[in-house]
C-alpha cells in the first residue's frame, strides 16, 4: 500500500495546480495538517454549487472523488457546515469557476 500525502501538502499542491490553470480557489476551513479529510466546493457564480469528498472503496482500495451535494449554493454551504460540525479536522477548499472546473478528474488528485 502506498503512503498517503499529508493533507496540508496535498492541499498546497492542489491549490498550486488550480492557480496554474487560472482557477481561483481558497481554503475556507483549515483542517488537521496530517490527516484531515478534504472537501472541495465549486461555486459556479450563478447561485449554484457542488461539493466533492474523497471516498475509499474497501473492495479495491481505490480512492475517488464523489459528489457530496449539488444544488443551490446556500444548501451546499449548509451541507458543508454539517460535515464540519462532526469533523472539525476537515479541510474545505472553495473554487470559483463558472464552468465548474475543479481538475479533480485529472491524474494524481485521488491520492
Amino acid at each position: 500500500m502506498a503512503a498517503r500525502l499529508a493533507s496540508d501538502v496535498w492541499v498546497r499542491a492542489y491549490l498550486k495546480r488550480l492557480e496554474m490553470n487560472f482557477i481561483p480557489a481558497y481554503v475556507t476551513a483549515h483542517g488537521h495538517a496530517e490527516a484531515g479529510a478534504v472537501l472541495v466546493k465549486c461555486a459556479t457564480l450563478d447561485g449554484r454549487a457542488k461539493a466533492w469528498q474523497r471516498s475509499f472503496d474497501l473492495m479495491t482500495g481505490a480512492r475517488a472523488w464523489v459528489v457530496l451535494a449539488e444544488g443551490a449554493e446556500v444548501e451546499i454551504d449548509a451541507a458543508i457546515a454539517r460535515q464540519r460540525s462532526f469533523d472539525p479536522d476537515l479541510w474545505v477548499i472553495e473554487i470559483e469557476s463558472r464552468e465548474g472546473r475543479t481538475l479533480l478528474d485529472e491524474d494524481g488528485l485521488s491520492d
